[in-house]
């Protein structure tokens, strides 16, 4: 027989982090891992069947020299709806300051996440549905899919305003179709608690949506994203047969997930399945040092369910400690 003891054992575990960025969105679809992000002002996705490894990579859409969204394209979300992939990012004419922001949506050609895009414009995402106009500020908009409604959540101002030191809220709007919000924004949470507050400017953004059987969460980052205090809230739909844009049938919790003395500010997360199924998974980015700033990389573990069914994130886990691959990842 051969001599294998030259081989190497194959690796059963990785460790934090697992790249350079931020604002990080994986999905899966159809036994793949799509992961979604901004660079250079363009738009770039990856495939791959490991959570913990990018893929092939392509880059499917540039922002145009002129117009509403030709600089500042930040936290580009990925969602497959109806047979097609859609890409809801932020964006502005100039920035810094970064008062332009406003979110816009790409469309795939076909059902192939590596297809071409279509670039669908900028959605409405003020008060005054009559007056295209009015739009106000908006970023890191997600969508939740819940009883055959559509509806899509972001993070915006109460009004348009002359300055970034502006607060943030979380709206919510049903949508008439993936790429047309209908009717009127609601307010859905504001930095209001003592964990989301009692920093320079107090921030309500970066909300994802979490599902557990019939129960329905948006995880969102509260206090600034350049501190070592960012950190995760938590809505949870209190009656999921009631009205979704009724403020009162959501209840606030948190913080669900912060940093620690050696995980700086948690933020930005999303969710998937292992490979297998049986393992829940948070990727999430974390700031490289305490200094006040925008450096960060990507982070991903795994997350248990409390015996009421809500979310358990656990401690962020250290850089450089082992941690299992997940499982049935190869």
């Amino acid at each position: 027989s051969q001599n294998n003891s030259d081989a190497q054992p194959l690796p059963t575990t990785f460790t934090n982090p697992v790249w350079d960025g931020a604002d990080p969105w994986m999905v899966k679809h159809n036994n793949e891992y799509v992961y979604c992000w901004s660079a250079n002002n363009s738009i770039n996705i990856s495939r791959s069947a490991k959570i913990t490894k990018r893929g092939e990579m392509k880059k499917i859409w540039q922002a145009p020299s002129t117009g509403w969204n030709r600089s500042c394209v930040w936290a580009p979300e990925i969602h497959f709806i109806q047979g097609r992939w859609y890409v809801y990012y932020a964006a502005g004419e100039s920035g810094p300051p970064f008062i332009h922001q406003r979110t816009g949506v790409l469309r795939s050609a076909t059902d192939d996440v590596f297809s071409d895009y279509e670039d669908m414009g900028v959605l409405y995402t003020g008060d005054n549905p009559a007056d295209p106009a009015s739009n106000v500020w908006a970023i890191d908009m997600t969508i939740l899919e819940h009883k055959g409604k559509l509806y899509s959540i972001w993070s915006g101002w109460i009004k348009q305003e002359t300055t970034d030191a502006t607060q943030q809220h979380l709206y919510i709007s049903e949508m008439e179709n993936p790429y047309t919000i209908k009717g009127k924004r609601v307010k859905l949470s504001s930095p209001v608690e003592s964990w989301e507050t009692g920093g320079p400017l107090n921030l309500n953004e970066g909300a994802e949506i979490l599902k557990n059987g019939e129960k329905v969460f948006v995880i969102y980052s509260c206090r600034e994203s350049w501190l070592v205090e960012y950190r995760q809230g938590m809505l949870q739909l209190i009656n999921p047969d009631g009205d979704l844009l009724d403020p009162a049938n959501w209840k606030k919790t948190g913080p669900v997930f912060q940093g620690n003395s050696q995980v700086y500010g948690v933020g930005h997360c999303s969710f998937v399945k292992s490979p297998d199924n049986t393992e829940d998974w948070i990727i999430y980015h974390s700031k490289k040092s305490t200094t006040p700033g925008w450096e960060r990389d990507v982070r991903m573990q795994p997350f248990k369910w409390n015996a009421d069914g809500t979310p358990n994130f656990g401690e962020a886990i250290p850089a450089g400690k082992s941690i299992n691959l997940p499982s049935g990842e190869k």
